[in-house]
């Protein structure tokens, strides 16, 4: 099973990422794509106030190469938590990622995954050529996901809507 959860800058989206992994019944491992510059103290406690948030009983597993994101799908048990597809792209060369290497290591995967991502459309980038590289990719990146998601969530202000999938949503002209 895959759900996403997606959602602008500071919706919520972690939480009820965090939520979600915790209802499932089974270990979590937290994989976060997050590399933490010292220098960068706002930066720095964002990340402590998630460390702080979760259960001390899940695992973590740093994803510091992004390369690395695949395997460590394929090496975990239990529930995974990534936390979140816009770090990963950011810490890509280019911005270029390899969204089939991902959506394939999810599929082998026999346990729950639950992926966080920013929903571009939602969140500030820069109108520069990079900010619009960076929300092509990011973009194109959820819409894979969610053509391959059990599940997909839009959190708002903290609150979950789960959206229908492409065969229940009414397309109009």
């Amino acid at each position: 099973m895959i759900i996403l959860v997606l959602g602008g800058t500071r919706s919520g989206k972690s939480g009820v990422a965090e939520s979600i992994a915790q209802s499932l019944g089974l270990a979590v491992t937290y994989v976060a794509t997050a590399a933490v510059d010292e220098k960068d103290s706002d930066h720095a406690a964002r990340v402590a106030a998630h460390q702080a948030r979760r259960p001390k009983h899940w695992s973590t597993v740093e994803c510091e190469e992004p390369e690395d994101l695949p395997r460590h799908l394929d090496e975990i048990d239990g529930v995974v938590l990534v936390d979140s597809l816009g770090t990963w792209v950011a810490h890509h060369s280019g911005l270029t990622v390899e969204a089939d290497g991902l959506l394939d290591a999810l599929a082998r995967r026999t346990d729950p995954a639950v992926i966080v991502s920013e929903e571009v459309g939602l969140s500030v980038h820069a109108p520069t050529e990079l900010g619009r590289r960076f929300a092509d990719e990011l973009g194109m990146l959820n819409q894979k996901m969610a053509a391959v998601a059990d599940r997909v969530l839009l959190v708002v202000a903290g609150r979950a809507l789960e959206l229908p999938g492409s065969d229940e949503a009414v397309l109009r002209p």
